[in-house]
């Protein structure tokens, strides 16, 4: 893996967690604004460099970086998991440290590497919604009793016999329209394997289906802990399309992930 871009260029890092694929920009010498219409063509694959999110790494007074992302719509994000890990892995080396930590809109992330390519991030506190009552009552199709969880950004968790069998790009749009969730909402459908251990697929705001989601699993195991449908306090895998992640939840509820990253290539922005 190659140490953060430092040109007179514009230059920019992709990488993957699980497929979920994110361009980084370290903008820490110099700042980088970039606009809605900017964003959406960095990551159309079709007209630029192709990615789930644009990743931007500024200074922090208050950690070791400040990660801000943005969506392919070009509007930010508060979390994610996979591309944390891909920013924490690019810091560790770059910094040698063990440990290094994240601001993001949502908080501060302690993030440590465990294994060859291999990040572990705390994703910090995971509660109910503040509509999770609420929202409870949504009912599209398949798609019943949901769990809405907020980690710093906000996921509706439906479990369901067999998550392939779900046309969720269809079904997850009617959801994010839900007067409940007013900046949108991520929408997984999840289905238990063991009691240690679920299958996951996710649409997310602003994305839309993707490989897997970091933030998402978090949010699935969550709700299935708070139902009693996986061993609390324990550790559990999440299986994603691209994937599995770790997930452990405190007794304090707080999130930790833990998953792969890798490196995919380099170049410079147009």
């Amino acid at each position: 893996m190659p140490s953060l871009l430092a040109t007179s260029n514009r230059g920019f890092i992709k990488m993957h967690g699980l497929r979920n694929h994110f361009v980084i920009v370290d903008a820490r010498s110099r700042p980088y604004q970039p606009g809605q219409d900017e964003v959406t063509r960095i990551c159309d694959g079709q007209i630029g460099i192709g990615a789930d999110q644009l990743v931007v790494i500024e200074e922090s007074e208050n950690a070791d970086a400040f990660m801000r992302l943005y969506n392919v719509d070009g509007r930010e994000a508060q979390a994610c998991g996979n591309a944390t890990r891909c920013v924490a892995a690019l810091l560790l080396k770059s910094t040698k440290a063990s440990t290094i930590t994240i601001e993001t809109i949502a908080g501060l992330l302690d993030c440590e590497q465990v294994g060859p390519a291999l990040i572990r991030c705390d994703l910090g506190q995971v509660q109910p919604h503040q509509n999770a009552d609420k929202a409870a009552s949504i009912h599209i199709g398949p798609l019943k009793n949901g769990f809405a969880v907020d980690l710093g950004n906000p996921h509706m968790v439906f479990f369901v016999a067999d998550p392939q069998a779900i046309q969720l790009a269809q079904l997850a749009p009617e959801v994010q329209q839900n007067g409940y969730f007013p900046e949108s909402v991520n929408v997984g459908i999840a289905s238990i394997v063991s009691p240690t251990e679920l299958t996951l697929r996710v649409y997310e705001r602003g994305a839309g289906l993707t490989m897997a989601c970091g933030s998402g699993a978090c949010a699935a195991v969550f709700a299935a802990q708070a139902q009693a449908w996986l061993r609390p306090n324990a550790t559990c895998s999440v299986h994603m399309p691209g994937g599995s992640v770790t997930i452990d939840i405190t007794t304090d509820k707080r999130a930790t992930l833990t998953g792969p990253i890798a490196y995919c290539f380099e170049g410079f922005l147009p």
